[in-house]
């Protein structure tokens, strides 16, 4: 910690409404927001998870950190890129391996399923990795800065809910070189703040902020559609089964639908949480 206070101290940290992480603060108000208030966010917080949705959002932000952190590696010595660049203390993709394979065991990459949105949103990584590198710049911050805050939330969610002991399969909501997020909080703003950007670059980077919040967004209506349909189809099947079976029994019929209903509904809230919980690193920033 006594490390991390005089890095803060060294760079004199300062901010203000013309920072980098200022503006995009602000531009991406709406959305956080919109991620934070929903009625199945609070679900989620109220630990409404499994184990499977969990592996699902493991998944996900499996192949997401993978396009991000290649695409910072590459771009590393890039004047916009170079001063947030902290794979030491920050760098995720190694964690989500460790937790794939002790859900999955060692051929977890066989086992992974990965909505086309979440391929979309990686593939926009690359795209401005290649094209943009100082766009990377508002997706690591928005991911990176939530993972320090809101993920830190997220993660006793999910320890306590799964009953996970001794941090099993909860690698990547763990930072072991990052000894205050708070301070290092402070010490990214400053580094990113500092980065020179013209002003059509700068105006790049707040839409590119919008945009990370809006992938993920796309990433839970996804999922949304997927469940819907697949729930939706489990019921008529058991529907089908029962009326087949007694077709005589309408109050049987009618009662065991209902519950169908309840289960179907409640599993479809836990899911969705899961998938809102992609945003919910960048929803609850402290930033």
């Amino acid at each position: 910690m006594e490390a991390d206070k005089q890095k803060v101290q060294t760079e004199k940290v300062q901010v203000t409404d013309r920072d980098l992480s200022e503006q995009i603060k602000a531009v991406t108000k709406e959305s956080h927001v919109r991620a934070e208030n929903t009625e199945l966010m609070l679900a989620f917080q109220r630990g409404n998870i499994n184990l499977q949705q969990y592996k699902l959002l493991l998944c996900s932000l499996y192949k997401i950190y993978e396009a991000l952190e290649e695409e910072l590696d590459r771009n590393a010595s890039h004047d916009s890129v170079a001063p947030i660049y902290f794979p030491q203390e920050l760098g995720r993709l190694e964690a989500l391996k460790k937790d794939l394979e002790h859900f999955h065991g060692q051929d977890w990459r066989k086992k992974m399923i990965v909505p086309a949105a979440t391929l979309r949103y990686a593939q926009r990584l690359r795209e401005i990795g290649s094209e943009h590198p100082e766009y990377l710049v508002a997706h690591a911050y928005t991911r990176y800065l939530g993972d320090l805050s809101g993920g830190q939330v997220l993660g006793r969610i999910v320890q306590k809910s799964l009953g996970l002991k001794n941090g099993e399969g909860l690698a990547f909501f763990s930072f072991p070189t990052v000894n205050s997020p708070n301070l290092f909080k402070q010490l990214y703003r400053s580094r990113m703040n500092s980065i020179e950007l013209t002003e059509t670059q700068r105006e790049g980077v707040l839409e590119e902020a919008v945009r990370a919040f809006e992938f993920n967004i796309q990433v839970f209506d996804e999922l949304q559609n997927l469940v819907s349909i697949s729930e939706k189809n489990e019921l008529r099947q058991r529907h089908k089964a029962h009326t087949l079976k007694t077709p005589d029994v309408r109050v049987s019929q009618s009662s065991e639908l209902s519950s169908s209903l309840t289960s179907t509904s409640q599993l479809l809230r836990m899911l969705l949480g899961v998938c809102l919980a992609l945003a919910v690193g960048m929803g609850m920033y402290a930033f």
